[in-house]
């Protein structure tokens, strides 16, 4: 049976049947089509002679009606940024309720009361859903290191006639129905440079070709217990394998050069999925999320409106912090928001302090703020490149300029034993082993070297810990 089948018998299950004519203007199909499709319906002893639902299809419809839900919201919502500091993605508020209970509130008025939501990210903020609308919470341990295909193993033995759907859409309309008759996959009707997916003629979701724009993925889909086997299949080949640990769920869903659930196209104003600080200031310039701590801290350190802050993108770069590029006026900026746990890592206070020291030397990033708190830090843009580790030149600019740094012989009120700073951050393992497997050996070859260091005479002075090529910003050939 087609998608056109399907809708004819969704309408035909509310309404009365009149005419063909008014079945079309309902779906926009031709004349022609809805008279066909009819015929085949007849035929096929889903409708009676007067175009009713026949038991067969009553039978059909109740076999594959919604049994429960999967929402997924264990990410950190990395684009989110500066607002994921403070709430995980599923609890932004837009129109005065959060994301995740107008979900839930559509699901239960269609009749889903089975919502499993797959937890990570401050999960703490999520507990109090179970209470108010008897939802369970899956918590997925890899949330960290793993993207969401890993939260879907989580809940894989409950899929079948289910809904899956990411906490981070507003639907104008509820998007879920009590009726359900085949698996499909939303996308809107728009086109995206970001998908790779798109509607072919044959109403399938085909991967895009070259630079070919795409359907906008939406991210909702509702799998029937026929096709939960396929689905289940292809996740468990998916979870063996290193490459596919930042794979999102809809990977377990494609093969042969497609995916293999029937997309369900929605109106772009319908469906919007909220990515970014800018997508939820569009849909809703009063949601309370818009006033952030840090962009309240960028208003006052800059001296701007938060309106006035805009163009706002993640950057992936860096282990332990979650940073962010801004423009304010023009200008660009980056933002630093320290990840969790790395206060356990850094002190505050002594990297504020080595900022205090670089004052005025032009040696570090030009700082507009820190704090010797929370390490909150706003800088100017720099327009560089890195340093290439493989190129001789760019090395070579890089040490002359660590040595003219050492020679400036700054200080500062504290010091930094390399090797008590090791036996530290082991401590910090609680007796595990370091996912490194030749650490103990390259710490072995390292404590060799302490008798050579500490016989050699030496003056204390401020330097560089982690003189990394990423850490060398060069600029035009005299400038670094």
């Amino acid at each position: 049976m087609n998608i056109q089948e399907y809708e004819l018998m969704n309408i035909l299950a509310d309404e009365r049947y009149k005419n063909q004519r008014e079945l079309s203007e309902k779906t926009g199909y031709s004349l022609g089509k809805i008279n066909s499709a009819l015929k085949t319906l007849v035929e096929t002893g889903y409708l009676d002679g007067q175009m009713g639902l026949t038991k067969k299809a009553g039978n059909e419809m109740e076999e594959k009606r919604p049994k429960n839900a999967v929402i997924l919201a264990a990410g950190f919502g990395m684009r989110m940024v500066p607002i994921n500091v403070e709430v995980p993605k599923g609890i932004l508020e837009v129109h005065g309720e959060p994301l995740i209970e107008r979900l839930i509130r559509q699901l239960l008025e269609a009749g889903v009361k089975e919502i499993d939501i797959v937890v990570g990210f401050m999960k703490e903020q999520y507990e109090y859903l179970i209470d108010k609308y008897g939802v369970h919470l899956v918590f997925n341990k890899d949330y960290a290191v793993k993207n969401n295909l890993y939260s879907l193993k989580q809940i894989l033995h409950k899929i079948g006639n289910t809904y899956i759907i990411p906490c981070d859409v507003w639907c104008r309309e509820n998007p879920f129905s009590d009726r359900e008759w085949y698996s499909w996959y939303m996308v809107g009707e728009e086109k995206s440079e970001e998908s790779i997916f798109r509607v072919n003629r044959k109403k399938e979701l085909v991967l895009t070709k070259g630079e070919e724009a795409g359907n906008r993925m939406i991210g909702i889909a509702y799998i029937l217990k026929e096709d939960a086997g396929h689905l289940k299949e292809q996740a468990e080949k998916l979870f063996g394998k290193r490459e596919y640990r930042q794979s999102f769920w809809e990977d377990a869903l494609v093969w042969d050069g497609k995916m293999h659930l029937r997309p369900r196209e929605v109106k772009g104003d319908l469906v919007h999925e909220i990515n970014t600080l800018e997508e939820l200031r569009e849909l809703d310039h009063h949601s309370s999320q818009l006033n952030s701590d840090i962009l309240s801290l960028i208003g006052e350190v800059l001296d701007c409106r938060t309106e006035e802050i805009v163009e706002i993108r993640a950057l992936k770069k860096g282990m332990t912090n979650r940073s962010f590029q801004f423009t304010c006026r023009g200008k660009r900026y980056i933002a630093r928001i320290p990840g969790e746990g790395t206060g356990k890592m850094i002190n505050r206070k002594q990297e504020y302090d080595v900022y205090q020291a670089l004052k005025g030397k032009e040696i570090a990033d030009p700082v507009r703020y820190i704090s010797p708190e929370n390490g909150y830090k706003i800088t100017e843009f720099v327009d560089a490149r890195t340093c290439d580790p493989d190129s001789d030149e760019d090395v070579s600019r890089a040490m002359k300029y660590l040595r003219a740094f050492h020679d400036c012989r700054l200080k500062v009120d504290h010091s930094f034993d390399l090797f008590e700073q090791m036996e530290y951050y082991e401590s910090l393992w609680n007796g595990e082993k370091s996912v490194f497997k030749d650490y103990q050996k390259v710490k072995e070859q390292i404590y060799e070297l302490k008798a050579y260091i500490d016989r050699q005479p030496k003056e204390i002075a401020l330097t560089h810990i982690d003189a990394n090529h990423d850490n060398f910003c060069l600029r035009e050939r005299k400038h670094i």
